[in-house]
Order: structure tokens, then C-alpha cells, then sequence
């Protein structure tokens, strides 16, 4: 996620150099055969373009608006995922009682390991979401990629358990299923009474919504005859400027016509950046800083002060 107010003309032209040369090439072409050539033929009503302009911006609106509700969405559910995940460790560490005195070593031992699964379960869910689309695009989703592999969470499982939890279709949710095994445990040897059970095992549902809200945004694309349409419109509109403006302003065509083909060009790569919030792109849901958060959480309240290292902005990018 970018967090810096100003954003890198770096990496702006990196994504709409292609399209600023084209605008520029097309209206230098446009200028030189209308004036030096005396072709007049080739410009236009402005009007065409006005009434143009004002369909593609309010499509445009639009289209941003839409991608940015799935964006924010996205967020709002890692957000209850922190918020579950505070209150699934006081559960395991209030609600699991053993029954006798001499148990209370093997109750712990499940309390610890259930605790410490749950960070395994939340970054195993960060890299589930990431794991199918890499980008390499610039060296800040070089480093995306290189964080999300599942061998960050072999510290967090038994080694039984990671080896089954590696070759798993969906991971993250054989994560799920061992945590109600080990909570049905719990339950047989009377450390958990049906009131508490029932509260605990409500909580493991609702990791299993987070998680399948998550996927349904993953897996569920932005319409893409939005996303195909806004480019051919885009494009449409940028080609017919220079034309609209030949006439009237001479010279200046070329840099007016660059600029505002521009505007149009910004707003529909935001709403294209945005739309998949969990792409491993730099302006994704900070999906590794909220896992970082949630494990720091977790083991502070578990009493275990060896934190994860606490992420730092790399050039205004949170990932």
C-alpha cells in the first residue's frame, strides 16, 4: 500500500510512458499536417469531444468508485481478522481450564500450540491470497514476492503438521481443521466446558468467513468489460483531442491535448491498480504488515517477547 502523499513520477511513467508517447506522437503529427501542410480537413467540432469527455469521466467515476469498494473491503476484512484474532488467543488462554492440577502442563502445551498455529493460519492466509500471481514488475513487488512463501510458517507448526500442511490444497483452512480437532480434545478431556466450546468454536467460524470473503474477492475479477471499455474509450478520446484542438490553438495543441488525454489516462489506471486487492501490487492491502501486526499481537499477549521485526516504509510502500 502506498502511504507517501507524493507519489514517484518513476513509477507513474513506468505504467503510462507507453500511452504519453502515442499522445504525443499523435499530436505532433496532427499539428505539423494541419499547419504546415494546410490540411484543414482534419480537425473536428470541439463539441464531439465535449459530450465524449463527459461520458468517459462519468464512466470513469464510476469504475474508480467500484474498484475502490472492493479495495476497501478487502481491508475491512483483514481488519476484523485482527480484531478475531485478539479475541481468539484471550479465548484460549482464558476459556481452556484443565480439570485437574496435573494436567495443567499438557493444557498449556495445547493453549501454546493453538495460539501458535493461529499465526501460522494468518500468514499462511496472506500467502494463499498472494501466491498465484506474481508480479516483477518494479524492485518493491520483487520483494513482495520473495516474502510470501509458505516456508515463513514452518517455525509456528510441528513438523507432522507442516509436512501435511505444505501439500494441502488450501492450506489455511487445514489450519482450521486442526484447531477444532485440537478444541474437540479440549472439550473430551473436560478443560472446556459447552458453553465455552460453542464461544471458541463460533470464533474458528468466523476465520473461515474472513477467509472466505477474502477468496471471494480474489477469485471473483473486476468486470472486466470495465476494464476493457475504459481503455478503448480512453484511447478513443485521447486520439480525437488533437484534432479538436488543431484548429483553435495551433501550437499549444500538442501540449494541452498530452495533458488532459493524461487526466483521463490517470484516472482509469487508478481504478485498474486498485481493483484486485490482493495481487501482490504495490498498491495492494498491506496484507504482510497486518500479519506482522496479528503475530506481534498474539504472541505479547501469549507472553513471548521475540516480536517479528517491525516493517518499515520502503520508499512510501507498506507491504
Amino acid at each position: 500500500m502506498i502511504v507517501r502523499r507524493n507519489l514517484s513520477w518513476r513509477g507513474i511513467l513506468h505504467y503510462a510512458w507507453k500511452s504519453l508517447l502515442y499522445y504525443l506522437v499523435l499530436a505532433v503529427v496532427v499539428y505539423l499536417v494541419h499547419d504546415h501542410f494546410e490540411v484543414a480537413y482534419l480537425s473536428i467540432p470541439f463539441n464531439t469531444v465535449t459530450a465524449l469527455s463527459t461520458a468517459l469521466a462519468i464512466f470513469l467515476g464510476f469504475k474508480s468508485n467500484s474498484a475502490y469498494e472492493r479495495w476497501w473491503e478487502g481491508r475491512k476484512i483483514w481488519g476484523l481478522l485482527v480484531n478475531y484474532s485478539r479475541a481468539w488467543t484471550r479465548q484460549v488462554i482464558t476459556m481452556v481450564i484443565p480439570s485437574e492440577e496435573a494436567e495443567a502442563a499438557a493444557a498449556k502445551e495445547l493453549q501454546r500450540r493453538m495460539v501458535y498455529r493461529h499465526i501460522a493460519f494468518v500468514h499462511a492466509l496472506r500467502v494463499f491470497l498472494r501466491l498465484k500471481h506474481a508480479y516483477n514488475i518494479t524492485a518493491q513487488e520483487e520483494i513482495y514476492e520473495e516474502t510470501n512463501i509458505y516456508t515463513d510458517i514452518q517455525a509456528f507448526l510441528q513438523k507432522d503438521e507442516f509436512e501435511a500442511f505444505y501439500h494441502k490444497n488450501n492450506p489455511p483452512n487445514f489450519l482450521l481443521e486442526l484447531q477444532g480437532e485440537d478444541l474437540r480434545q479440549a472439550f473430551k478431556r473436560g478443560w472446556v466446558s459447552d458453553y465455552r466450546f460453542v464461544k471458541l468454536e463460533d470464533t474458528l467460524v468466523e476465520f473461515n468467513n474472513i477467509q472466505g470473503m477474502s477468496e471471494r474477492i480474489k477469485n471473483t475479477p473486476f468486470p472486466r468489460q470495465y476494464s476493457f471499455f475504459s481503455r478503448v474509450f480512453v484511447f478513443i478520446h485521447a486520439s480525437l483531442l488533437p484534432f479538436a484542438f488543431v484548429s483553435e490553438m495551433g501550437l499549444a495543441t500538442i501540449p494541452v491535448s498530452v495533458m488532459i488525454s493524461f487526466v483521463f489516462l490517470a484516472l482509469d489506471l487508478v481504478g485498474e491498480r486498485i481493483e484486485d486487492p490482493f495481487e501482490n501490487k504495490l498498491e495492494d492491502v498491506p496484507l504482510t504488515a497486518l500479519s506482522l501486526t496479528i503475530e506481534t499481537n498474539v504472541k505479547e499477549q501469549w507472553g513471548d517477547q521475540d516480536f517479528p521485526v517491525k516493517q518499515t516504509t520502503q520508499e512510501g510502500i507498506v507491504l
